[in-house]
């Protein structure tokens, strides 16, 4: 996703998300402020004292007065140190605490969105807006906290002290700082549009790598290597390019602030030793000057780095605030209904549902009721809305038109914890998460007993492979399942909502990585399973939904027919022919 944000909207977005999230922390935030002007005060402070011992106590030959202030300048440099250490610590925790906020934010946000949502930013980009782009303005309150409060007191400090040592020398002053400030914002200004492209590059390489490693057996099955490595170099070279770029110019930034400080040194020296010549000028006063020059450099350095790290904040600060500023398209009710009085009655009225942007809806007027003690297939071809038509029931996306009914109740005004009790999805790809075979089956029902789980496996047709790996029920599970086949994720996924033991359990293509006996066994023992409950299917394989109650047939988003599959062999032609492309005419009677 790209931003057609100029640059002063992108430094008040970055200013707005600092405010939101350092606003509660105020205290630390002041206290902080005071202890680095009191280490910047004794920095400041330090060549002066310096110059007094020249001028007082080495020219005169006073061993007195220069134990004297050299006592005093130590004292003065415990404090500087203490100071110091004290505002890094606070700076290092308030930066800390802002990130793991932001962090816990972009994440809540991203667990509210629906599918729609997360299609819209891809999954590659939020990951590295949750992480990399966090840390980068993470950083920059860092450094802020560390460098650039300092900067501006020991830079104005500096001058303040730099003239109390000699006016006429100050007037070095009024070329090195212009000089150095429009060096510095010419660099800068080339580097912000660099940062957004690093950013953009860093979502591909991520979007790539996700995929190669994801569809790694796809990858190894079709011999695509050679391909898939070129194309990871590809976005890898992208990257770099523009890295290397960014660090040209970061390289320039420091080589050019020290030609500036060397050239200013040596007028410095230049003109001041024709002031000690002339005795208008004490060496002492002259070494300070040089001294504050050098603060002053060091200043505008730091400021440098710090605006050298403020535009790729800019630009991660403005992709977090589009995280943030996305509201779901599913909205949680502002008074859920937390009770139903029915039990698992399923209703869908003229549902409509577009994607943004489509051109045409992929599903329309949709009409479909599923009972208690009934199974209720859906069939259609490929892309005919019926994973779509699913995804409706539990929320994972609003219907644009029409209206989804459980229990005579629209599921936009069920409390979530309540949808989660009564509807059951087994998606079409099965997701189990890292742990044991335990934890992902009590992932609906945490309290969920050990029998529950065994009796969950038996039923899915699980428990003999389960007993089969080492440890049972404890045996670790990879991230995603990929330890087990496909058709094990799909039974432990049927078994995971049989656990749950929902009024309304909805399949979708549940059943497609089984062979035809396991399928046969595990449906038989399902039904008696799920007798009481609502049951939707929806499939590919005739023969797992032949002998539904009603079956429902989809077509371009339509409902072209529903009844029993010997009704619609009949009077169906759609349904006929999706029968007949994978039975014989006497298989199918």
């Amino acid at each position: 996703m790209t931003s057609d944000l100029a640059e002063p909207e992108r430094l008040h977005v970055l200013m707005r998300l600092l405010r939101t999230y350092l606003s509660p922390y105020k205290k630390p935030i002041a206290l902080l402020v005071v202890l680095q002007l009191l280490q910047t005060s004794s920095t400041l402070y330090l060549p002066t004292l310096n110059a007094d011992i020249i001028d007082n106590g080495v020219v005169t030959g006073d061993t007195g007065h220069i134990l004297t202030v050299g006592a005093l300048m130590i004292g003065i440099s415990v404090v500087q140190v203490l100071c110091n250490i004290g505002a890094v610590f606070h700076g290092a925790r308030t930066a800390a605490a802002l990130g793991r906020d932001v962090r816990a934010d972009v994440f809540a946000r991203v667990q509210s969105f629906s599918a729609r949502e997360v299609g819209h930013f891809g999954a590659p980009s939020l990951i590295t807006r949750t992480t990399n782009d966090v840390q980068q303005v993470q950083m920059l309150v860092l450094m802020a906290f560390t460098l650039m409060v300092s900067a501006p007191i020991m830079c104005v400090g500096g001058i303040v002290m730099a003239l109390g040592q000699d006016v006429p020398l100050s007037g070095v002053l009024l070329a090195v700082v212009p000089v150095l400030g429009i060096a510095v914002s010419l660099i800068v200004k080339r580097m912000r549009p660099l940062f957004r492209t690093m950013q953009e590059r860093l979502d591909t390489v991520n979007r790539v790598l996700r995929e190669q490693i994801t569809g790694n057996r796809v990858i190894r099955a079709f011999v695509r290597d050679p391909f898939e490595k070129e194309r990871f170099r590809g976005a890898n070279d992208e990257l770099t390019d523009v890295s290397m770029s960014t660090g040209r110019l970061m390289a320039l930034m420091f080589p050019t602030v020290m030609t500036v400080v060397n050239i200013s040194s040596i007028a410095v020296v230049w003109f001041g030793s024709h002031r000690i010549d002339s005795g208008a000028l004490q060496i002492g006063a002259l070494t300070a000057f040089l001294a504050y020059l050098m603060q002053i450099v060091m200043a505008v350095m730091m400021a440098t780095f710090m605006f050298m790290m403020v535009p790729r904040a800019e630009v991660c600060a403005e992709r977090i605030q589009e995280v943030l500023d996305t509201d779901s398209s599913v909205v949680p009710p502002t008074a859920p209904v937390r009770e139903l009085r029915a039990r698992g009655h399923l209703e869908v009225r003229g549902a409509d549902f577009c994607y943004p942007g489509a051109e045409e809806p992929v599903l329309r007027g949709i009409d479909l009721v599923a009972r208690p003690g009934e199974t209720t297939a859906i069939i259609g071809s490929t892309g005919s809305g019926k994973s779509t038509l699913l995804g409706l029931v539990p929320r994972l996306f609003d219907a644009t038109g029409g209206e989804v009914l459980v229990d005579g109740v629209d599921v936009r005004e069920l409390d979530p914890e309540l949808m989660a009790r009564t509807v059951g999805l087994v998606p079409q790809k099965p997701y189990l998460f890292s742990g044991t075979v335990a934890t992902n089956l009590r992932y609906g029902k945490p309290d969920a007993s050990d029998e529950e789980l065994w009796q969950a496996l038996e039923v899915a047709q699980a428990a003999d492979f389960v007993r089969g790996l080492e440890g049972g029920l404890h045996a670790p599970v990879a991230q995603g399942g990929t330890n087990v086949s496909g058709g094990q994720r799909q039974r432990l996924a049927i078994a995971r909502t049989l656990v749950q033991r929902p009024e309304i359990y909805l399949f979708d293509d549940s059943f497609s990585a089984l062979d035809y006996a396991t399928d046969a066994a595990l449906r038989a023992a399902l039904a008696r399973e799920t007798a009481d409950a609502t049951v939707v299917i929806v499939a590919q394989r005739v023969s797992t939904i032949r002998d539904a109650d009603r079956i429902v047939v989809l077509d371009e988003g339509r409902v072209v027919g529903a009844g029993s599959h010997h009704e619609l062999m009949q009077s169906n032609e759609t349904y006929r022919e999706i029968v007949l492309s994978q039975l014989t005419e006497a298989e199918a009677a």
